[in-house]
Formats: C-alpha cells, structure tokens, sequence
C-alpha cells in the first residue's frame, strides 16, 4: 500500500522537483552526455523554472567519488505545485529525457527549512508558516569541498555510506552532484525526523565526519535543506520508492 502524506491548504511559496532517469545502455549513456549541454538551453528558456540543476550520480549506495553513468537528476523549484507538475510532464526537455530512460521517479517536495547557499543563491523558500513534518521527512545537503579538503572528506564517506545503507528507517537514499569529487548532494527521505536525527547526529561514521567538518573548515558552501513530501510518479526499482513493504 502506497504512503500518502496530506498537508492543509495554504499558501506555497515554492516547490521543489527531483527527477531521477535511469540510462542502461551506452548508447543512451552517451546521449545524456550530451544533454549536459542542450538540456541547459532548454531550461535557460524555461520561463516558469526558478533554480535547476543537472546533475550526475554515484556508485553503490550513491555517495562514493566513483561517477554512476546510467543514473542522472534534475533538480528544479517552480512558483506552486501545479505549475511543477506540468511542466515536468509537458516540457520537451523532461518528455526527451523519459524517452531515452528505462525508468524515471519524480517527486515533488515543499521546504520546510533552509539555511546556506547553493551557487551563490539559496534555491529553497519555505513558506513563513512552515512547519517540520510530523511524518515522513525528506532531507538535502549540497556541500563544495575546498580542493586542499576533498581528499579527508572522500576518506570518510565509504564509512558513511555503508552505515545509511544499512540503517532500517531510511526509505530512500541517492548521492548526486554538479562535478565529481568537489560537489556532492546527499539526497534521503526518513519516516520521520528523529530517526533522521539519529542518523546524522551520533556517535557514527556520519556524526564524527559533522565534527570533522567543523573543525577542520572543509567546505566553502554549504546547504541544508528539509522538505514534506507532495506528491511523487514514476518508478524507481520497479515501483515508486514511498513505497514499504511492511506499510499496512
């Protein structure tokens, strides 16, 4: 059974996409490749679409340095939700994209709190009466390494990895990122925020990198955003990733 989340009328201020696509072949790997390019136009001359970013993935769990070819991201906010999903349906650049992938999964999300900069700009506006979801949560970091810190940073993050794929209350999970090994975006969805908190902040491999991070100054930009969930289409695996097996 499908989880639903359901949130009261009220003013949103913006709303965020992500889109995954999955390119198994080399040929379509090749294509996209490309669109790294032509896919930028395309959104230049989107006049509904605030922030965007095209981005790439990693391998295993998603956060390791190691690029994964066949999985790539958009990344967008629009005005209000129902200009979002019909523009991701609708928009020749996402209808090209779904074309080429064997597998696409959207969803679309309202910040709840944010805090930092992405490319200068901070992309996510949550409403002035936004509140912290009661159910399930979704949370995004986005961090540039300094170039004389990646090397300390990427040491740590297989320990981090192994630890969000095994830990039993992540839903979902992806890295992804603008350019390998000096940008990376964490991408997770939780049931809710303490066992979110639980993760981030302990005694792990993911809480001592935090400390790391603050005393040693690795990063020159970064972000930390959270978001309830609105809607999600598509499939990732097979079937849409709020989707849990033990769910009543």
């Amino acid at each position: 059974v499908k989880l639903v989340w359901h949130t009261r009328r009220r003013r949103i201020i913006n709303v965020v996409t992500l889109s995954l696509f999955r390119f198994p072949t080399l040929s379509t790997r090749l294509w996209v490749l490309g669109q790294m390019g032509a896919a930028r136009l395309a959104f230049m001359r989107m006049p509904q679409v605030g922030f965007w970013k095209l981005c790439g993935s990693g391998t295993g769990q998603g956060f390791t340095p190691k690029p994964n070819f066949g999985v790539w991201a958009i990344l967008a906010t629009w005005p209000d939700a129902a200009t979002a999903r019909a523009s991701v349906d609708t928009a020749p650049v996402y209808k090209r994209w779904r074309r080429r992938a064997a597998e696409n999964w959207t969803i679309l999300l309202e910040p709840t709190s944010a805090r930092g900069l992405w490319s200068g700009k901070a992309p996510f506006e949550p409403p002035q009466d936004a509140t912290p979801p009661t159910g399930p949560i979704v949370a995004l970091t986005r961090a540039s390494m300094k170039a004389s810190t990646f090397l300390r940073f990427w040491r740590r993050v297989p320990d981090i990895s192994a630890v969000i794929g095994q830990d039993p209350n992540v839903i979902f999970k992806i890295g992804i990122g603008e350019v390998p090994l000096l940008h990376q975006v964490t991408f997770s969805i939780w049931p809710d925020a303490a066992a979110m908190a639980n993760f981030a902040r302990g005694n792990g491999p993911h809480g001592r990198a935090i400390q790391a991070v603050r005393a040693e100054n690795w990063f020159s930009e970064e972000l930390y955003a959270r978001f309830r969930i609105l809607d999600d289409w598509g499939s990732w695996g097979g079937q849409s990733p709020l989707l849990k097996k033990d769910a009543a």
